[in-house]
């Protein structure tokens, strides 16, 4: 592994000053953990980064669908070094029911990142959310979930409607006491053939079309008497992450168990979703740490016309957008954390606070995964022609970061679902009181910039008519996560200093004002801190 990856062996906790700087700011308990962090960085730069490269390159999950007796069992055989790191990663998920934070278990999957082996453990931790939060009759179900005995799936759009739930044609029928779902076809199911028990969006008999007609259920591998629940027809083979089966999943009599009240499954659905778009935002910055760790090795070990590329003004320029969407992202991210950290006990109909951390979560979710896509694309191209050969692994910390635009909605459904919490819930008024409170207070003329677009790009929003807010629904999307953004790492330099104000001005200047990096960033050495990787 050390022959291809520079990466490879280090400690990726202590190689990241950013995560170590807002875990300090967002969490008052993170320096209490600070050996704990220290041990799963170097467990994520080991163990784990070379279990995922070899399931990617060599292993990936394949589906048994018969016993040796003949039975049908639909089955995910998973190389045995990734069930043993799984095993080894099943404490990520434990955090916020054992007394701790949010904080604690985003942080370990930011550490981890790579998505085949994250999604099993988030797919996973969704059930055990659900649970936990409406169903405390399955107390043993989350046992098993967060201690390893079993593993959990979330499988709710279906082929004909993608991110519309409201289109699921998955019906619950109640006979002779117990419920059971028909005519269900989960295209695109992760966790397929290993998964132990799923959540399955349905509707019941009887209930209304649209979203609001869905329940949520719990659907086991087994029924009562011992077989298959469901058939698994096949995994998906994916140019994006390998590690995780994907695939078609078929209901039909499936025995379910509803979560919650009926009535409100599709406010239970939303909020796992929640869940796992943070997880999604923190996994597509630790993927673009990942790349940019093993750029900023490469160009301190490679020269080129006379000196190594870290003394090139232009691979300099990029260095520089690379740190600034590495600093900008993370803060976003672990700043939609803390907005959830303090709301997640809330049920429906929810608070202000719990429609303003949903709100943030789809800005979070969409910019992170613009920032992954951009930092792993120029960490390829910092590499050269090897940065392109899937043997060397900065080349898939590319693919998999084209990944996180799509899984848990693509922006245009995060669009039109932060519109909803504008419109319905009025989400962007303690959002717009928080960001104008800290860019207010800054001196910079970046800052004043920051505060005229979001602004502007409110007032423009909120004066279309249906149709024209839609249209500019996207282009807002990108505009106040920025913003967001710009106000978050002004915040930070107030516990971490000075560097992340001059971090808030360069990413006003390029994502804000359109404009390119000024040329003092090239004599600015902390924006840098490359002495951290030292």
């Amino acid at each position: 592994m050390k022959d291809v990856s520079y990466a490879y062996g280090t400690n990726h906790y202590r190689l990241d000053p950013d995560l170590r700087n807002v875990l300090r700011h967002y969490w008052r308990e993170a320096p209490q953990h600070e050996a704990e962090l220290e041990r799963w960085g170097a467990y994520m730069g080991r163990e784990a980064y070379e279990v995922a490269y070899h399931v990617d390159q060599d292993a990936p999950p394949v589906l048994v669908m018969h016993d040796l007796y003949g039975n049908r069992v639909d089955r995910a055989r998973l190389s045995p070094a990734q069930r043993t790191v799984l095993e080894e990663l099943r404490p990520i998920t434990r955090p916020p029911y054992e007394g701790g934070s949010w904080h604690h278990h985003y942080a370990l999957g930011y550490l981890l990142a790579d998505p085949g082996l994250y999604c099993i453990l988030t797919i996973t931790h969704q059930v055990a959310y659900a649970i936990h939060k409406y169903a405390p009759q399955y107390e043993d179900w989350k046992h098993r979930l967060l201690y390893g005995e079993a593993y959990g799936a979330t499988w709710m759009t279906e082929i004909q409607g993608g991110s519309d739930l409201g289109a699921n044609r998955t019906l619950a029928r109640k006979e002779d006491g117990a419920w059971r779902l028909f005519g269900g076809d989960k295209y695109f199911a992760s966790g397929a053939g290993l998964a132990d028990v799923a959540l399955v969006t349905a509707r019941p008999e009887g209930a209304p079309p649209g979203p609001k007609g869905l329940a949520l259920f719990l659907v086991p591998r087994l029924n009562r008497k011992g077989t298959l629940n469901y058939r698994v027809r096949r995994l998906k083979h994916k140019s994006g992450t390998r590690a995780v089966p994907s695939g078609e999943v078929e209901l039909e009599g499936s025995e379910a168990y509803p979560i919650g009240r009926l009535e409100e499954g599709i406010y239970y659905t939303l909020e796992t979703l929640t869940v796992s778009r943070l997880a999604n935002a923190v996994a597509a910055m630790g993927i673009a740490q990942k790349a940019q760790l093993e750029a900023r090795f490469r160009v301190r070990a490679r020269h080129a016309f006379g000196k190594r590329l870290l003394e090139q003004p232009l691979v300099r320029y990029d260095l520089t957008d690379l740190a600034v969407r590495q600093a900008g992202g993370l803060a976003l991210a672990f700043h939609a954390v803390a907005a959830f950290d303090a709301a997640w006990r809330d049920r429906p109909p929810y608070t202000p606070a719990y429609h303003y951390a949903r709100f943030l979560s789809h800005l979070a979710k969409n910019r992170t995964a613009d920032h992954a896509a951009a930092i792993t694309q120029r960490a390829m191209e910092l590499f050269g022609g090897l940065g392109f050969l899937e043997e060397y692994a900065v080349a898939r910390w590319h693919r998999e970061a084209l990944i996180t635009p799509i899984w848990e909605g693509p922006s245009n459904i995060q669009a039109l679902d932060m519109l909803e919490a504008m419109q319905k819930k009025h989400a962007h008024r303690p959002f717009l009181e928080e960001v104008t409170a800290t860019l207010g207070a800054q001196p910079d003329p970046e800052a004043q910039a920051t505060l005229k677009v979001l602004e502007a790009t409110l007032s423009r929003l909120n004066g279309a008519r249906p149709e024209a807010a839609a249209w500019l629904a996207k282009a807002a999307l990108e505009r106040l996560a920025d913003a967001a953004t710009v106000a978050a790492l002004y915040a930070l330099a107030g516990s971490a200093g000075e560097r992340y104000a001059v971090l808030a001005r360069l990413y006003a200047t390029r994502f804000l004002l359109g404009e390119p990096y000024p040329e003092w960033a090239l004599a600015a050495p902390e924006v840098l801190a490359l002495e951290e990787d030292a």
